[in-house]
């Protein structure tokens, strides 16, 4: 009787407020479990092949150009999608702007499918989501990196270490910056409270966040962790923004 009332309840919640895509906001089939449907991640872009062995990016000359900007301590990067490329973008904004953290855990799927060098899968110690600034992660209710951290860590068996790297100020907005000016605006803008150091020393750091435009705040970051005591870093995204010259 009880799980007849229950299923007639469910039936009733469908119909006053349907299941939709949080991605393109279609109906949703009411046996697919989902919350961004299928079309949208069909229509997500991923990074094509051949890719750099080291930072993942795919690779149009015989020399990687991205890997120059990356300090000789970040070990390897690997990235999913192209951003904002097909669906992907959409994808993102339902996780960060629209509330749907549970997106965390579809783009996490994709993400740990990534192939890795196998001292990268051996060795890394931690997960350590990329910080929001105070002010917004209480604006947003959430860090988005955070999120999708604690995700990956369900399907590497990796701990999530979200206090060994912090925000030390808040900065502008990275969307509308020129490379130089995305460098200028992360620098120093990175900690690692003391109490962290012993656990660093030594390790190999896995960054986590959700897209990778420039690779200014990842490598800010990496610095930091470095600096406090950290032998290497590596780092993976669910979106990655074309370089000048690709072909997303």
């Amino acid at each position: 009787m009880a799980a007849r009332a229950l299923k007639a309840g469910q039936a009733l919640f469908d119909l006053l407020l349907p299941r939709v895509c949080s991605a393109c906001d279609r109906l949703l089939d009411d046996s697919y479990r989902g919350l961004v449907c299928g079309a949208c991640w069909t229509r997500a872009i991923a990074l094509p092949a051949p890719r750099c062995d080291r930072c993942g990016h795919p690779l149009l000359t015989p020399s990687c150009r991205w890997c120059d900007a990356l300090p000789a301590f970040v070990r390897a990067g690997r990235s999913a999608f192209w951003f904002p490329g097909g669906s992907a973008a959409a994808i993102v904004h339902a996780l960060k702007y629209r509330g749907w953290q549970g997106v965390a855990g579809e783009m996490a799927d994709r993400m740990a499918r990534l192939t890795w060098p196998e001292d990268v899968r051996d060795e890394r110690t931690a997960l350590v989501p990329v910080p929001l600034a105070p002010a917004r992660e209480r604006e947003r209710g959430f860090n988005q990196s955070d999120l999708l951290a604690r995700s990956l860590s369900a399907r590497w068996s990796t701990p999530v270490w979200a206090d060994v790297l912090v925000r030390a100020r808040t900065t502008e907005t990275q969307t509308r910056l020129t490379p130089e000016d995305r460098r200028r605006n992360v620098s120093g803008a990175f900690a690692a409270p003391t109490k962290s150091r012993d656990r660093l020393r030594g390790a190999h750091i896995m960054l986590v966040d959700d897209v990778v435009t420039t690779g200014a705040t990842i490598c800010a970051c990496a610095s930091t962790l470095f600096d406090a005591g950290a032998r290497i870093v590596s780092f993976v995204t669910f979106g990655r923004a074309p370089s000048a010259g690709d072909r997303a």
